[in-house]
């Protein structure tokens, strides 16, 4: 034996060397009491629960052009109200969420709302939808931001899926290194951007109201071909209503907020809602400065830019590549190359990939209360090293990253699925809040207090009128184009979650405790040991001494043969040993081992139904994970079976092989050094120290 105490260095020593990738890539794990160190500040809670709606003005009003573009460049003198029609929505919905955040400050949201006031069916139509929209804020965000920056770096466009779902790989793992310091480090970017924006929009209103300069996009110069030319009446509204319902875009991401006010400083709900209110307030300014703009500058889009773009005469073809229209106003105030345009460009496309950390805040939070409730597996509801949801965190990763797959990261083909769901949560929610201020009005006496849910109520029945009527806009023109998958999700999300409750009820219901005696209360007749036995060694030994402990009413060691010569031998070192206990050895002429064992228990309990059998296995413990293939693969069989056979009890004699004890030291250094789940296990002083834990010389 070596020295014990260079065993316990070498021991330290390779615990830390395995903990030390982790240790990087997400930081120490935090105790359970240090979760109010990790709460946001306004200025950070901005950018990670409002990058969305802030980053969907670089993408908003292109979509706004491209629907009117099918009538022609005649149509885009429309543009400015479909804006102020947007900012009506966007000021309604952002005022329905103030009142929310204040009612139903727990984090459930639209969920709690719906939930709470339009029954279960309802919430978790929300929730689907909710999560439904946060996978794709993932899969659009990111694959857009991978568009806009390959138009600078070609190797991006020529493999964008790599490089989006390492974007994801990225993000994900600075979110579980918790919301505060993914908050600062995505903070940066996002208000960047917000200044660009801010910037571009004044100056050019300099130029153009107080210089006077003509100021013309790059696309100044090209006709639009319309699909549908001088359309009116009926088709003339219903091209408008698609324009505003694709200017919608821009609301994408707004209940994230009410989602994540436990992420929030005290006072949580009065912080969320100025939250609320500035977020707002900067992304109309942005999205109506940015339309306007547009056209000012006679910005020029269409939805097949090769064939319905013409310049001199002539389509520009499959080799044009059409820019954003954010991107086309900056070159057309700032000047293209000049060096407030390269910075714009670059926050417009670093902004886009933390749009995605709105995704990232609301939908593991939404999983923890679904978990709670019991519509999704527990694990999602346990926080991890970091004090963040991290298996909520990984599962969106995973499913986001399988859409991007499947998509290649095309971003025109994935917003065709988008702003269904969150639609679908805007309209519910809002009926919700309506039925919640019908309910307090019953019973408020005080004129003050009724004159102001009255308000309230008048809020969000407009919001649930104007969010119903985009939702079924969206349903209408987009269903062929995709909108149908997105509705495929939220069903199958639907009733992936109505299972695990039922699930989850069904066994609450059969493991309940009963009030009065019951079988499970009540003691056997007597109980039957029988040990499993295969050679004669030490595990073999060991297990017979322990069941021997036990003092059952009857005891055997049982073998099966499959091997005559091995069977006899079985026999005759048995009796030179004189071992005391009855060995019963049962033929198998197809050399099974599981099924003879099963059908020779299931005996015993026939023919003694009160009597209980315990069956003991001897196992391994080995320290490696490839020593786990060579060893005990027919006892986890037969546990497997056993385990479903009522009335026996299964009991594994573990027996550590030299390996194992290299395993055992790093186990215990890992506790001591607050390894992976430190926080869920309780605080250090509850666990054996290292003094107390090592034997004393």
């Amino acid at each position: 034996m070596g020295d014990p105490a260079i065993e316990r260095l070498r021991s330290s020593v390779v615990s830390k060397l395995t903990d030390v990738p982790k240790r990087i890539l997400i930081g120490r794990a935090l105790r359970s009491d240090r979760l109010g160190e990790t709460l946001l500040p306004k200025r950070i809670a901005l950018p990670v629960f409002a990058s969305d709606p802030l980053s969907s003005v670089a993408y908003a009003p292109g979509e706004v052009l491209l629907v009117l573009s099918i009538a022609g460049v005649t149509a885009y003198h429309f543009s400015p109200w479909i804006a102020v029609a947007v900012v009506v929505l966007m000021f309604t919905v952002v005022a329905s969420y103030r009142q929310n955040v204040h009612a139903y400050p727990s984090g459930g949201g639209d969920y709690e709302v719906a939930n709470t006031n339009l029954g279960p069916k309802a919430g978790l139509t929300v929730a689907s939808a909710l999560l439904v929209d946060y996978v794709l804020t993932v899969a659009v965000s990111i694959s857009s931001g991978i568009e806009n920056l390959g138009s600078a770096i070609p190797f991006v466009v020529e493999h964008k899926v790599a490089c989006a779902i390492g974007v994801i790989v990225l993000l994900t793992l600075m979110n579980l290194r918790g919301v505060r310091e993914s908050g600062t480090v995505f903070a940066i970017p996002t208000y960047v951007f917000v200044a660009g924006v801010f910037t571009m929009i004044a100056w050019g209103a300099f130029r153009g109201l107080v210089l006077g300069d003509e100021m013309r996009a790059p696309t100044a110069d090209y006709v639009i071909k319309p699909e549908h030319q001088g359309l009116a009446g009926f088709a003339l509204v219903f091209l408008l209503l698609r324009a505003f319902s694709s200017g919608c875009a821009a609301l994408t991401g707004v209940e994230a907020i009410s989602n994540g006010v436990p992420a929030f400083r005290k006072p949580k709900s009065k912080n969320a809602a100025t939250t609320l209110a500035m977020m707002g307030l900067l992304a109309v300014t942005m999205f109506c400065g940015i339309i306007t703009l547009a056209a000012a500058t006679d910005v020029r889009m269409a939805e097949n830019p090769a064939r319905d773009l013409f310049h001199n005469g002539v389509p520009l073809g499959a080799d044009y590549v059409q820019n954003p229209v954010i991107s086309q106003v900056a070159q057309a105030v700032f000047g293209k190359g000049s060096i407030l345009f390269i910075i714009l460009a670059a926050a417009t496309a670093l902004v886009l990939f933390l749009a995605a950390n709105t995704a990232y805040n609301g939908f593991p939070l939404l999983g923890s209360i679904l978990a709670q409730d019991r519509y999704l597996p527990r694990q999602l509801h346990t926080r991890g090293d970091r004090l963040a949801f991290s298996n909520g965190i990984v599962l969106l990763a995973g499913a986001a990253g399988l859409l991007v797959w499947v998509y290649g990261a095309d971003s025109t083909r994935l917003i065709q699925l988008y702003i269904v769901g969150v639609f679908v949560s805007f309209t519910l929610s809002q009926t919700g809040m309506v039925r919640h201020w019908n309910r307090h009005l019953r019973t408020e006496q005080d004129q003050a207090k009724r004159r102001h849910m009255i308000r309230s109520r008048a809020i969000n029945a407009f919001g649930a009128f104007f969010t119903g009527l985009v939702l079924v806009v969206v349903l209408v023109t987009k269903f062929t184009h995709g909108a149908w998958v997105a509705l495929l999700g939220m069903v199958i999300f639907y009733a992936t979650m109505t299972a695990i409750r039922k699930h989850y009820d069904r066994v609450a219901e059969e493991i309940a405790a009963p009030d009065g005696p019951s079988d499970d209360s009540v003691r056997p007749s007597r109980v039957h040991s029988v040990v499993l036995i295969s050679k004669i060694h030490r595990p073999t030994l060991r297990a017979l001494a322990y069941a021997k402990l036990m003092r059952s009413d009857t005891l055997e060691a049982l073998s099966v043969n499959v091997d005559p010569a091995e069977t006899k031998a079985l026999r005759e070192e048995w009796e030179r040993r004189g071992i005391d206990v009855p060995l019963k050895v049962l033929d198998s002429p197809y050399r099974e081992i599981t099924r003879p064992i099963i059908e020779y228990v299931k005996s015993l309990r026939k023919e003694s139904p009160r009597d209980a059998v315990s069956v003991i296995i001897p196992e391994y413990v080995v320290g490696h994970w490839y020593e786990h293939l060579l060893h005990n693969q027919s006892a986890l069989r037969l546990k497997g079976r056993l385990l479903f056979t009522p009335g026996i009890m299964v009991t594994s004699v573990p027996y550590q092989l030299q390996s194992s004890e290299a395993a055992k030291r790093r186990a215990r250094r890992q506790q001591e050094w607050n390894a992976p789940g430190s926080v869920r296990r309780g605080p250090a002083q509850e666990r054996p120290t290292r003094e107390s834990s090592e034997p004393k010389a």
